[in-house]
């Protein structure tokens, strides 16, 4: 059985690469826009509350690494079986996948007790640690509804279907966006409201993934859960965490970075820095969106042509999606930067936000040059995953994002002495140097699987 999905990943590779992250890039805009709803509400609270949510969401960002991680993980294996022509595996990759992400889930929720003992130990002022144990603590209350939702994506984008994770994440984002308002302000539940509101969105995302993955039969996966298909299957597992273990890593590692960061900022600019780093990360998080969903669409290009034995096509699928990116973020920081005054005023509209108006302007001016370079890190470290090579993105994640970034904060701050706005030259002038790095080494690896990828030696 041959799905839409399954032809488009088969096929051209520049083809493929738009097929697949066009339907993801409109979905994760949407996603991020209800992200960044969800913050202008919060704002409105005030800065502890704005700040609350910026200390969570480096544990969040560790959650959504694990998630991710093991769905990547997923994914790859499960696009190198289609190259290699093997239904069956595949079949059963996803099964063991979505068993696999209800135990992670549910062992998340243990961490609930500790929250608010962590956020105190890390230096934060009390009225903060206790409104990010609020908004947190629900947040995790949902973890095995996020770990299921995330892995049902993984799967149908590791067949190439991308279509229906979009419709899913739309819907769940419309629903977040329309109850914010409503759960923070009309019943006045504050900074819970906005995770309870969250987490019911989630809860609509899952239902569809689940319809379309167990009930629904178009699908190229053939989810049987019999007797004999749910019993751990190792080499299975083996599979999967070999690529989602160092890509969960590798986002980890850049949810420490900004632990750290935090803690930059913190000695320079206080609660206030925090906020404006917190609030502007979101806004570049919404800029790198197009990359997330191109780099999806790498993991399964490069994955069946792997499987395929086709190293041609791995470099072909590369090279046109990092020109295709380096466009698309191009354009973007150009539309941020005009629109910098008012995007910024999004979130400094209340009288207890105000202050941080001219903060995150100049952050977001210094972001202008981290957009167009991205693309050189974020695609390596895809095309990496989908090779099943996910220790080299591993360690140049961990090179870039606390390596370089951190030590060129510090050296912009401190040594020479430019503060807060030294800061942000530092994750400029560090990610700049390491994304570039991170190419060269990519283009090697091509190479070099030119001379030696056979069917005899692929890895699985």
């Amino acid at each position: 059985m041959e799905t839409e999905g399954v032809t488009n990943l088969l096929g051209d590779p520049k083809k493929a690469i738009l097929k697949i992250s066009t339907p993801l890039i409109v979905a994760m805009l949407i996603q991020t826009l209800y992200n960044l709803v969800d913050t202008i509400w919060v704002a409105g609270l005030g800065d502890s509350a704005l700040a609350a949510v910026g200390v969570f969401f480096p544990f969040f960002f560790i959650l959504m690494a694990v998630s991710n991680g093991v769905g990547v993980g997923a994914s790859s294996a499960i696009s190198r079986r289609i190259g290699q022509n093997n239904r069956e595996k595949a079949s059963v990759i996803a099964e063991q996948s979505i068993i696999l992400s209800f135990v992670i889930g549910i062992l998340v929720m243990v961490t609930i007790p500790f929250l608010k003992a962590m956020f105190i130990g890390l230096g934060f002022e009390e009225d903060v640690a206790n409104l990010a144990y609020d908004y947190g603590s629900i947040m995790i209350i949902g973890s095995v509804i996020l770990f299921f939702t995330n892995m049902g994506s993984a799967i149908l984008r590791g067949e190439g279907n991308t279509k229906k994770p979009m419709y899913a994440i739309v819907v769940g984002s419309i629903i977040n966006i329309i109850l914010d308002p409503i759960f923070i302000y009309v019943l006045g539940w504050g900074i819970k409201g906005a995770a309870i509101a969250t987490v019911i969105s989630m809860l609509i995302t899952a239902l569809l993934f689940a319809y379309w993955i167990f009930i629904s039969k178009n699908n190229y996966v053939n989810m049987k859960f019999s007797k004999d298909r749910i019993i751990p299957e190792y080499s299975v597992y083996t599979e999967i965490f070999k690529v989602g273990i160092p890509a969960s890593l590798a986002q980890i590692s850049m949810s420490l970075s900004m632990f750290a960061m935090n803690y930059i900022i913190a000695i320079v600019g206080g609660t206030a820095g925090i906020a404006i780093y917190s609030t502007g990360w979101r806004i570049v998080s919404l800029g790198v969106i197009p990359l997330h969903a191109i780099a999806a669409g790498v993991v399964a290009v490069a994955g069946a042509a792997y499987g395929a034995c086709n190293p041609e096509k791995i470099e072909e699928a590369y090279k046109y999606a990092i020109k295709f990116a380096v466009v698309c973020e191009t354009v973007v920081a150009v539309v941020i930067l005009l629109l910098t005054p008012q995007i910024a005023y999004l979130f400094t509209y209340s009288e207890g936000s105000a202050h941080l108006y001219d903060g995150i302007v100049s952050f977001m001016k210094y972001m202008f040059l981290f957009y167009p370079v991205v693309p050189l890190g974020m695609l390596t470290s895809a095309m990496f995953q989908g090779i099943n090579k996910a220790r080299y993105s591993l360690i140049l994640t961990i090179f870039r994002a606390i390596v370089m970034q951190l030590v060129a904060a510090y050296i912009f701050a401190f040594v020479l002495g430019y503060g807060l706005e030294g800061i942000w030259m530092g994750i400029i002038a560090g990610n700049g140097i390491s994304v570039i790095i991170m190419y060269l080494i990519g283009i090697r690896v091509i190479n070099k699987l030119k001379n030696t990828l056979t069917k005899k030696n692929v890895e699985f």
